[in-house]
């Protein structure tokens, strides 16, 4: 599989140019092919173009929307804006967490359905506490209609 990843990274390099100015586009590139941004691909990117690893990770890292472990079928979002908060989005991520079995941070569910992520401001806030799945939006959400909600994902 390691080959793969450094092949498909390969051509996706010889596709947008060895410019250090094409990196974003390589990396989203790379992550759309795979659900996130294998090692030995960035390795890959980084001799074809030239750009120290640790710049390459740098990038991967600093930019939210790069994943660097495999991401579940469905994204899980859980606005921790203000408003969300005060109206008990914490609780409502704790409960997801135990019902998906994952720790703390942006972790994937162990049977690789869900990735559960904390994000700071959905801009819904008369909605709150508000979460998304994929590209649905869910408000006013209470703990139990969290099993609802998780049973159309299945």
């Amino acid at each position: 599989m390691s080959q793969d990843f450094r092949s498909v990274a390969s051509e996706i390099v010889s596709k947008h140019g060895e410019s250090r100015s094409s990196l974003i586009l390589v990396l989203q590139e790379i992550q759309s092919k795979f659900n996130h941004i294998p090692f030995e691909s960035m390795l890959e990117v980084s001799e074809r173009m030239g750009v120290p690893l640790s710049d390459i990770y740098g990038v991967a890292t600093f930019y939210h929307q790069f994943r660097l472990k495999p991401q579940g079928r469905h994204l899980i979002s859980v606005c921790m804006g203000t408003a969300c908060h005060v109206k008990g989005s914490q609780a409502i991520h704790g409960l997801l967490r135990e019902r998906l079995g994952v720790g703390l941070d942006e972790e994937t569910s162990p049977d690789g359905r869900f990735t559960l992520q904390k994000v700071r401001c959905m801009g819904a806030c008369g909605l709150a506490p508000v979460l998304k799945i994929d590209g649905d939006i869910y408000g006013k959400v209470k703990p139990e209609d969290l099993d609802a909600i998780l049973q159309k994902y299945s």
